[in-house]
């Protein structure tokens, strides 16, 4: 999730297993032209993933001297910036808050939070009954999942105006943008049936995000992925 326009980059639908990790870190890595600051949850496989897609191998040669010279490492790249939020509970209450940093130096310890990707977890469950906790309307089959959850992030990128972004009309009043309006994407906040009309093959894919994603106002850039354990 791009935190300055609230646009979903890329989600990911499974257990939270370093395989699901992976796949979303590389899916979201397409749609993105620079490295932003990652911020996630206290999930391990997270760092492992970002390793793996933007690190690189360090190898270390014979120096000569007695004993095994040493293995060749997976380092992270200079410009990979990444922080854990780790929440510690005790007796089914919040008890302790970490701010971890991973990867990367002079990161700032207040753009370290994940409350913008909770608060989008929250609504999609209260907007989608089939990744609602006990609940009977779950989907029976995966395929059917992928397809309604790609047709509402659909909804929620294009069509859908979000009260916390907020542009002057053509009159000067301020209204709410879809991610994609507010990021310049497009020009107005599309209808959804417009949208499903619109031949998808004839629109460029070669997009990426070029400008920097920003969280609030005066805040460095800054991306939170999506857990995908839902």
């Amino acid at each position: 999730m791009a935190s300055e326009c609230r646009m979903v980059l890329a989600y990911a639908i499974g257990e939270r297993k370093l395989t699901m990790a992976k796949d979303i870190v590389a899916r979201t890595a397409k749609r993105l032209a620079s490295m932003p600051l990652f911020v996630t949850d206290g999930l391990k496989f997270y760092a492992r993933a970002l390793l793996e897609q933007y690190g690189f191998w360090k190898t270390y040669h014979a120096t000569g001297k007695r004993g095994r010279p040493r293995r060749d490492r997976l380092t992270p790249d200079n410009k990979l910036r990444y922080a854990q939020i780790i929440k510690i509970r005790q007796g089914g209450r919040m008890k302790e808050v970490i701010k971890k940093n991973v990867f990367g130096k002079d990161i700032d310890v207040e753009l370290i939070s994940t409350s913008l990707i909770e608060r989008l977890n929250l609504t999609l469950r209260q907007d989608n009954n089939r990744i609602s906790r006990k609940t009977i309307g779950f989907s029976k089959k995966i395929q059917g999942l992928k397809e309604q959850m790609n047709l509402y992030f659909v909804n929620y990128n294009f069509c859908r105006g979000h009260r916390s972004l907020k542009q002057p009309d053509c009159e000067g009043k301020m209204v709410t943008c879809s991610p994609a309006k507010y990021f310049g994407l497009t020009n107005r906040n599309l209808d959804l049936k417009e949208l499903l009309a619109t031949p998808y093959y004839k629109m460029s894919t070669n997009y990426l995000i070029t400008t920097p994603i920003r969280f609030g106002r005066q805040n460095p850039d800054r991306f939170c992925p999506l857990p995908h354990g839902i």
